[in-house]
């Protein structure tokens, strides 16, 4: 049980210390909860933080559970989706995307994301239960050609664990907890308030400020 994501984050940073200052490797985080873990890794570690935007495709019974996942250039269905109208599904993708391109316009402004080629990505989420939208981002990072890709999670189930371990593109998975009785990742906090938009953009900046503060000494 994790007291709040702040400590998933340094919990997650002790187990990835031997990439501090390196000028190589970009936390990147799952919005909206996996920003304020990914802030706490990069600023201890001394190393850039950056995003990706995904999100899940919900189930028409229950928008809870994940049927597939959509970034803005790739889309991912589990098996759940076979039963699942195509008409819903396209519907549910086209939605899904314009409200990214939003979250982009409001995260980045007229500011470029960072390239990740060559770079050793260290992705992040406050947890994952089926794995649908960490893997969508996996294969989204992927088209820029980092030169290794580590997965950093406080909590995931086995069954989506061994789903990303499969996975050609992933070199390294850390997972802090693995729980046998999963239900949800909010289980495993004491506290799991949602993130809003606005808190997204002000940790980017504060982790952007801190970067170039404590390098240009």
């Amino acid at each position: 049980m994790f007291t709040n994501r702040e400590e998933a984050g340094k919990l997650l940073a002790n187990k990835l210390t031997n990439y501090k200052d390196n000028n190589e490797v970009v936390i990147v985080a799952i919005p909206r909860g996996g920003v304020p873990v990914g802030y706490e890794i990069a600023n201890k570690l001394n190393i850039p933080l950056e995003i990706v935007l995904s999100k899940k495709i919900g189930h028409p019974f229950n928008k809870e559970y994940a049927i597939g996942a959509v970034t803005l250039e790739n889309s991912i269905l589990s098996d759940a989706a076979k039963e699942v109208s195509p008409v819903y599904i396209y519907d549910e993708t086209e939605q899904v995307r314009a409200l990214l391109k939003q979250r982009h316009q409001l995260y980045y402004g007229e500011k470029k994301p960072m390239s990740l080629k060559d770079k050793v990505v260290v992705l992040v989420d406050d947890g994952i239960a089926t794995g649908n939208t960490i893997i969508s981002c996996i294969q989204l990072i992927q088209l820029q050609k980092p030169s290794k890709m580590v997965v950093a999670l406080p909590v995931a189930p086995n069954s989506a664990l061994r789903k990303i371990r499969e996975m050609p593109e992933v070199n390294e998975v850390i997972c802090l907890s693995a729980p046998v009785n999963f239900q949800a990742v909010g289980q495993f906090y004491e506290e799991f308030d949602q993130v809003n938009d606005q808190e997204v953009v002000a940790l980017l900046k504060k982790a952007n400020e801190d970067f170039n503060f404590k390098n240009s000494k």
